[in-house]
């Protein structure tokens, strides 16, 4: 069987565990390079450790590939350019980015704090803007590379306590889909990947019971969503950008994005009188219902 990525250079931010070490082992497997992005941080993004990123590299060589570990910060510019530069110092180039960090501070809305609201954003979509501005000039320069960023269903289809995460997460959609107009030009690909996948995020939400813990463990392992992220990166998906996929169990989805769905229309415009006359009445069939992801997906990961 042929590697699909070999001779690339692959950065992973929060490669050190769950999701972000599934894709970096798979994209080692399939011939890249890679560079384990962790600071080995605490779920809520407290401390520094640098094991976790080590481990994987352990673990890549182990395998008889390449990795290189990074612990810097990706919520901060200056450490997303140390870990395009440990890209280049190592390897010689850089290929593709897969953002993968993340924290949870999570919180009903009106007792959520503003630093936890700013933190849950730094590292999220303040990262992945820029991890791919620290690639975009070499991206531009070679005429290649490729995005791939974790997007979430607490955005695009709704979860209870975690605004923060949400916004964040959504913001990821909006950038991914802005880098994917504006670098096209360059050969340049972005896309969003919303993972279903067991990991200490998961493990952290309250009111579930060990049975059902293990039943995601068994059915939603992060290894799964690697593949996903591996083929992104991957010359056989140059001609997919701008798109947003799921991936849960076995299963791949692409997901809608909005896009104009009824129209009112008066001649003589419109008034607050008349908007309340006949907007819910015209347009109420066609809301979005205000539904979580379980609601969404009720069903086991096949």
């Amino acid at each position: 069987m042929s590697k699909q990525l070999e001779g690339k250079v692959i950065a992973v931010t929060g490669a050190g565990r769950g999701v972000g070490r599934g894709i970096a082992l798979c994209l080692a497997a399939e011939g890249a390079a890679v560079v384990v992005n962790d600071i080995g941080a605490s779920l809520e993004g407290d401390g520094l450790d640098a094991t976790p990123a080590q481990e994987v590299v352990a673990e890549v060589e182990a395998l008889g590939g390449r990795a290189v570990a990074c612990g810097d910060s990706v919520a901060e510019h200056d450490g997303a350019q140390k870990i395009v530069g440990a890209a280049l110092d190592s390897f010689g180039r850089i290929d593709g980015a897969i953002h993968s960090a993340g924290i949870l501070r999570d919180a009903i809305f009106h007792k959520m704090q503003p630093e936890n609201f700013e933190r849950v954003l730094r590292v999220h979509l303040f990262g992945a803007f820029n991890i791919a501005s620290a690639c975009a000039p070499h991206f531009r320069s070679q005429e290649s590379g490729a995005l791939v960023f974790m997007t979430s269903t607490a955005a695009l289809i709704g979860s209870v306590g975690q605004a923060n995460y949400a916004a964040a997460k959504m913001g990821i959609v909006g950038l991914s889909r802005g880098i994917s107009l504006d670098m096209a030009r360059f050969g340049v690909r972005s896309n969003c990947i919303a993972p279903h996948a067991f990991s200490r995020m998961i493990e952290s939400v309250p009111g579930r019971s060990e049975e059902e813990l293990e039943k995601r463990r068994q059915s939603t392992s992060a290894e799964l969503i690697a593949p996903l992220a591996a083929f992104l990166c991957s010359d056989g998906a140059k001609e997919v950008t701008g798109q947003i996929f799921g991936a849960r169990g076995n299963e791949v989805y692409l997901y809608n994005q909005p896009r104009p769905i009824r129209t009112l229309h008066r001649g003589d415009g419109w008034t607050v009188e008349k908007l309340s006359a006949q907007l819910p009445g015209a347009l109420k069939s066609a809301f979005t219902p205000a539904e979580r992801t379980k609601d969404v997906f009720p069903w086991e990961a096949i």
